[in-house]
């Protein structure tokens, strides 16, 4: 399944943040599809998406986690439209 899909990753270089980011990563790699993977740590771009609470994720412009770490499992459903 070929799909191309931006994801970013809103936070401000927390351990949480890159724990994060390295959960998206994993997910996008075991799903194997094509992603653009953004990592957005400038708080006036997390503000200017609505975001006030982090790590979160943005997929295609939607946003889909704030506030809490989402684990690989959670992002790979969330990825192929299972949540």
């Amino acid at each position: 399944m070929k799909i191309m899909v931006t994801i970013e990753v809103l936070g401000t270089g927390c351990p949480n943040c890159k724990r994060q980011m390295s959960n998206v990563e994993m997910a996008v790699k075991q799903l194997g599809i094509t992603a653009e993977i953004k990592k957005i740590e400038e708080i006036s771009q997390i503000m200017e998406r609505g975001v006030m609470m982090m790590p979160a994720i943005i997929v295609d412009g939607d946003l889909k986690v704030s506030g809490r770490i989402a684990d690989v499992p959670e992002i790979k459903k969330i990825l192929t439209g299972g949540a």
